[in-house]
């Protein structure tokens, strides 16, 4: 069942540098919610203050309405899946052991059927899970990190700019699997993206970010329609622009 997400005046500071200040927020179960902002408006760093890989210097995160600071860390991201940057497979492990190590680094095992059902979810065949990632495409480790990040069953995804090294079509089609997969497991998706058309496409509810704050809070039609502020028309402005260009090219 999906998780809900409240965020109470969540500050961090670093030094003299506030990278998020003072964030108020609600997201409801089931919502697919995308950060957007240009680098170091803080979307990563609001986005791991969830699974605690970043510790607010003041306000609090609640996950199903408890303070994630009054659970164990480790206990607690086993209800969250995490889909990283740079995709972060093992080389040394197999398909097969990079899916089932959350898992089993809490003494539970993956038999190879639940395996196989896992990547055949992002689209491989369950043939790969005893290839090592150097054998894989960029796509499919990629494919394989969206199937570790389902293999707790969570509750709650979280993807930080999860496509951003992958060519434009592998991250078309793997972006149409997630969503398909927010919907199909039935789950509350929280993205961190650069890319405003991705955002636009993939979420229900974008959040644009600017010097550590929640500058706009807009469905995607809301912000196609010219609402959200002069921040996040900027933003919008970009996949608005090129659109226009290639309808030039057409004529």
């Amino acid at each position: 069942m999906a998780a809900s997400l409240r965020f109470e005046g969540v500050t961090k500071r670093y030094d003299n540098t506030e990278a998020l200040a003072g964030i108020d927020l609600d997201v409801a179960a089931g919502s697919f919610v995308a950060l957007v902002g240009a680098s170091g408006s803080g979307k990563s760093t609001l986005l791991k203050t969830i699974n605690r890989l970043v510790e607010p210097t003041s306000g609090r995160v609640l996950l199903d309405g408890e303070d994630v600071t009054s659970r164990d860390a480790t206990a607690m991201r086993r209800t969250m899946g995490y889909v990283f940057q740079r995709i972060g497979l093992f080389p040394h492990l197999s398909v097969a052991e990079n899916i089932a190590i959350g898992p089993r680094l809490v003494g539970e095992r993956l038999s190879e059927d639940r395996i196989g059902e896992l990547l055949t979810l992002v689209d491989l065949d369950p043939s790969m899970a005893a290839r090592l990632p150097d054998a894989l495409s960029g796509g499919q480790q990629q494919r394989v990190g969206v199937a570790r990040a389902l293999a707790g069953n969570p509750a709650l995804l979280l993807m930080d700019e999860p496509f951003g090294a992958l060519d434009p079509v592998t991250r078309d089609a793997l972006g149409e699997r997630v969503r398909d997969l927010h919907e199909r497991l039935d789950l509350t998706t929280i993205m961190v993206t650069h890319d405003m058309a991705e955002a636009l496409i993939l979420a229900d509810r974008v959040l644009v970010m600017d010097a550590g704050s929640i500058v706009a809070d807009e469905t995607p039609q809301a912000l196609a329609s010219g609402k959200g502020g002069e921040i996040a028309q900027a933003l919008v402005a970009i996949p608005r622009h090129q659109a226009e260009r290639l309808k030039a090219l057409e004529a």
